[in-house]
């Protein structure tokens, strides 16, 4: 791993750990075991390896999902896949993803940052899942529904399913699974 990945890791977890404001330069350079002034030499501030550890969390999550459902067969089938693929990252990641949490658009937690920068990120994962309702209305399994206003209930479903489930004393076993479930319900066409 390079210096600037092990940088990359110890901000993430960080990140994840403490949230922004309670994390320093000096702790991500300490984590990652190298000088202070390395850290600020590719990242810059603490703002940008912010948003960096964010978009390369998004960016490896949309690989896999991406990689994923090629294999469906219809639209409601990749929506299914990408579903289960984002909620099954957010597990594999559990000390790393907080820091996704954390970046959100939909989060507070950091109000003075960019939220265009950020949003744009997230409209990626967004935008495959308008990709995949559309592949499914055009193959006759998912119902007619309005396209963007839908994907943004399917990305807000899964946020606060992650977000009860790390955040919070309500994360039931099961959720995950039901979230899916819900979603797949409010697109499967009815004949």
């Amino acid at each position: 791993m390079s210096k600037r990945d092990e940088i990359l890791a110890a901000a993430q977890a960080l990140f994840a750990e403490y949230g922004y404001a309670g994390t320093t330069m000096r702790m991500i350079a300490e984590r990652a075991g190298v000088a202070f002034g390395l850290v600020s030499h590719y990242f810059g501030n603490k703002e940008k390896l912010f948003l960096v550890a964010g978009h390369e969390m998004i960016d490896a999550m949309l690989l896999g999902i991406r990689r994923d459902t090629e294999a469906a067969q219809n639209g409601l089938q990749a929506v299914d896949i990408f579903v289960n693929s984002y909620l099954s990252y957010t597990l594999a990641n559990r000390a790393t993803f907080p820091t996704l949490i954390r970046c959100s658009p939909f989060s507070d937690d950091n109000p003075h940052l960019d939220r265009h920068k950020i949003g744009a990120k997230f409209k990626e994962l967004i935008r495959e899942i308008e990709i995949n309702l559309e592949r499914g209305i055009a193959d006759g399994t998912i119902a007619q529904v309005p396209v963007e206003d839908c994907a943004l209930m399917i990305y807000a479903a899964m946020v606060g399913a992650v977000r009860t489930v790390f955040l919070s004393p309500f994360g039931e076993p099961g959720l995950f699974e039901e979230t899916r479930r819900f979603i797949l319900r409010s697109l499967r066409r009815s004949d």
